[in-house]
């Protein structure tokens, strides 16, 4: 019985899922910083970690932005209305947009891990004028979040 628990606990361990957190993520159409946004917009996360975006309102979906994803993360893109669950198992910044939603600023940031891998490219991209300011506000939240 001792060496089953103790291979029970090695498995646990070495699936990183013991400690993994599930956090969440409203798309909404109006929410504390305006109109279309997801909320909250910046996420800190772990390797291991779900984020699960939920359509609080119609008409939105999630998807990653090119050039803002870490090596290694495939493109994802949901179906508009439905929940979306995404795991995150590298380290880096992923940025997420709605596609319809995208123009008019709707996008989050989540940090995994201390984000460095891929921060000057996910910084660089050229994004349109107000996606790009909350994406700003974004990296500036999680710059102070642990």
């Amino acid at each position: 019985m001792k060496k089953f628990l103790a291979s029970a606990a090695l498995v646990i361990l070495a699936s990183g899922t013991a400690d993994a957190a599930e956090h969440m993520i409203k798309m909404m159409n109006k929410g504390e910083s305006g109109n279309m946004v997801f909320e909250p917009a910046a996420v800190a996360a772990q390797p291991g970690d779900t984020v699960h975006f939920i359509p609080t309102d119609k008409s939105h979906n999630v998807e990653g932005i090119k050039g803002m994803l870490p090596d290694g993360v495939k493109p994802f893109k949901s179906k508009v209305n439905e929940e979306y669950v995404l795991s995150v198992t590298e380290p880096g910044y992923y940025g997420v947009k709605c596609s319809p939603h995208f123009s008019m600023g709707m996008v989050a940031l989540i940090r995994v891990g201390d984000g460095s891998p891929n921060a000057d490219a996910a910084k660089a991209v050229k994004l349109p004028a107000k996606a790009g300011e909350r994406i700003k506000a974004a990296f500036e939240t999680l710059a102070t979040a642990k």
